[in-house]
């Protein structure tokens, strides 16, 4: 996945500044047309310079999988019972949502901080967490969703149904192992 590059908060400010001084200097500052000062850079220097001294990304994000990888719009399908559109990645996250016309369902993937804090959520707020032994370094399971660790990486499984939760306990169990045998 490219990750694309954006200027910092710094080098867009400089850059409206320069783009300020520049007009300034055309009004009268300068004689006879002449450049401005060699203190004033020019706005498309100033991004390059603060966009070469932000740091990389750091390898674990950089190595981060792709959510929409490890769970298939057909293992989605089977999750949800029920058909459902296409994917709809967004950064660490992929989510199948069912058609407009029903039924409700819905399957979230996450990848990596996001997946941990919302364990971490379901921790704090009580829920009912069931191991999963043998599934990754670390597997969990609630009502809705499984939560895997594996090599390093969290990753998430959430299933939204107007069903009986105890009905989505093996779907939830089989696309958990699914998922760790990926990462």
């Amino acid at each position: 996945m490219q990750q694309i590059r954006r200027p910092g908060r710094y080098a867009l400010l400089a850059g409206l500044l320069g783009l300020a001084a520049v007009p300034l200097a055309g009004c009268g500052g300068a004689e006879g047309g002449q450049p401005p000062a060699p203190d004033v850079v020019a706005p498309s220097e100033a991004v390059v310079e603060s966009t070469e001294a932000e740091p990389e990304p750091t390898p674990s994000a950089a190595a981060a999988p792709d959510p929409c990888a490890l769970v298939s719009r057909k293992e989605a399908e089977q999750l949800a019972g029920t058909g459902l559109d296409d994917a709809k990645p967004v950064r660490e996250t992929c989510t199948y949502t069912g058609p407009v016309t029903g039924p409700t369902a819905q399957v979230e993937v996450f990848v990596g901080d996001g997946a941990k804090k919302f364990l971490d959520i379901e921790r704090d707020l009580g829920h009912e967490l069931r191991p999963l032994p043998g599934v990754g370094d670390e597997a969990y399971a609630s009502h809705e969703a499984v939560f895997v660790h594996r090599a390093g990486q969290w990753v998430s499984v959430r299933l939204v149904r107007l069903n009986d939760p105890a009905e989505n306990r093996a779907p939830l169990e089989r696309v958990a192992r699914t998922v760790a045998g990926r990462l």
